[in-house]
């Protein structure tokens, strides 16, 4: 792959970058997910959120992504102090 390790982006008036379309397809960075934004001691950190609907491996068919949703809001619920 002949994709650059550095490229500089513009930011505008709002702050907003564009993630280069290289970048995006080597990170599986698709319109309207999440990414984190973290500091490091390099400058800012960029990393993809998988969607959890990218996480069904194969158990996929044995529960619907609604009832999955359902079940982690409610251990999150319980996990609360």
């Amino acid at each position: 792959m002949n994709d650059m390790l550095e490229q500089t982006v513009l930011v505008t008036r709002k702050g907003q970058i564009t993630i280069p379309a290289s970048k995006r397809k080597r990170y599986g960075i698709r319109e309207g997910m999440r990414v984190l934004i973290r500091d490091s001691s390099q400058g800012i950190v960029i990393t993809p959120i998988t969607p959890i609907e990218d996480l069904a491996g194969v158990d996929a068919d044995k529960i619907s992504l609604e009832h999955m949703r359902k079940k982690m809001d409610n251990m999150r619920a319980h996990d609360r102090y």
